[in-house]
C-alpha cells in the first residue's frame, strides 16, 4: 500500500511535536550556578535510574525524557571523554566538546531517523572561577544553547524558569541556591518533595580532581533545613522593623555551609 506524500517541512514539524510532547510529560530539572560551583536538582523518587550523572572530572550531565535514550547518550559521552583523556590529556576533555558531540548525534537522529529522540539534556563544566563555568542546554533536534547562570529542561520548563529567575542571583550559598531551585520546581501552592524524592548533585570547584558529588541522606536534609523556604525573591523589599523598637534576636547573614517509567 503506497504511502501518502508529506513535505519535508511537515515531517520535521511532526517529529518536533512528537518529541516535545514526550519531554513535557516528565518533571523539570534545574541546573544553576551557586557560590562554589554548579548545582543540579531533579525530583526523582528512583534511587537506581538517575537523571543526573558525572561524565568526567569537571563535567556533569542532566537529562529528561526517555531513560533508555538519554542513558545511551550519557554512555557515549563517557566513552568519548575516557578515550580523549587517555589519548591526549585530561584537560582536553571539555564541556563544549561534549556538547558538540551530542549536538551532532541528536541532529543526525532527528533528520535521518523515523522517530526523533525524546530527550533534552544539559552538559555543565565547572571552572576555576564562576566566570569559567559553562552550562550547555541541548534539545532533541541538536540545537545548542549556551546558558548563563542557569538552565531548566523538561516538564513545564518555561514556568519553572520564570520562577527561578525571580529568586536567582550570583554567588548564592548552596543552601539558598537549593531553596531557590526547589521553589522554582514547586507549583504555586504545592508541597515541596521530601529529601527522599529528590536527586541533587553539585560540581564543587573546591574539591580535588573529581568535582562531582551527590548530596544525599543527612547532608541533604541539613541543607534543606539551612535555608527556610519562601525566601524573599530578588528585588522584593525586605520586611521593616517596627518604628522605635530594636530588633530582637541575633543579626542575620548569609548561611554558609540535594517517575519513572522513563525516569523523569
Amino acid at each position: 500500500m503506497p504511502f501518502g506524500y508529506a513535505s519535508p517541512e511537515q515531517i520535521m514539524r511532526d517529529r518536533a511535536e512528537y518529541a516535545r510532547k514526550g519531554i513535557a510529560r516528565g518533571r523539570s530539572v534545574v541546573v544553576m550556578q551557586y557560590a562554589d560551583g554548579i548545582l543540579f536538582v531533579a525530583p526523582n523518587p528512583s534511587k537506581a535510574l538517575h537523571k543526573i550523572s558525572e561524565i568526567y572530572d569537571r563535567i556533569g550531565f542532566a537529562a529528561v525524557g526517555r531513560y533508555n535514550e538519554f542513558e545511551s547518550l550519557r554512555l557515549a559521552g563517557i566513552r568519548y571523554a575516557d578515550i580523549n583523556g587517555y589519548t591526549f590529556n585530561r584537560s582536553d576533555v571539555t564541556g563544549r566538546g561534549l556538547a558538540n558531540l551530542y549536538a551532532q548525534q541528536l541532529g543526525m537522529i532527528f533528520t535521518e531517523s523515523i522517530k526523533s529522540l525524546e530527550v533534552e539534556i544539559v552538559v555543565a563544566e565547572v571552572g576555576d572561577s564562576p566566570a569559567e563555568d559553562q552550562i550547555y542546554r541541548l534539545t532533541f533536534d541538536g540545537s545548542v544553547f549556551d546558558e548563563q547562570g542557569m538552565a531548566v529542561i523538561g516538564g513545564q520548563a518555561e514556568a519553572v524558569g520564570g520562577r527561578l529567575k525571580e529568586r536567582y542571583r550570583d554567588n548564592l550559598p548552596l543552601p539558598e541556591a537549593l531553596d531557590a531551585a526547589l521553589a522554582a520546581l514547586t507549583e504555586p501552592g504545592g508541597e515541596r518533595p521530601p529529601a527522599a524524592q529528590l536527586e541533587v548533585a553539585v560540581l564543587d570547584r573546591g574539591r580535588e580532581h573529581r568535582k562531582f558529588q551527590r548530596l544525599t541522606g543527612p547532608r541533604l536534609e541539613r541543607l534543606l533545613e539551612a535555608a527556610p523556604p519562601g525566601g524573599t525573591p530578588e528585588g522584593a523589599a525586605p520586611a521593616e522593623e517596627p518604628e522605635g523598637e530594636a530588633p530582637t534576636g541575633p543579626p542575620t547573614g548569609p548561611d554558609g555551609d540535594i517517575d519513572t517509567g522513563s525516569a523523569e
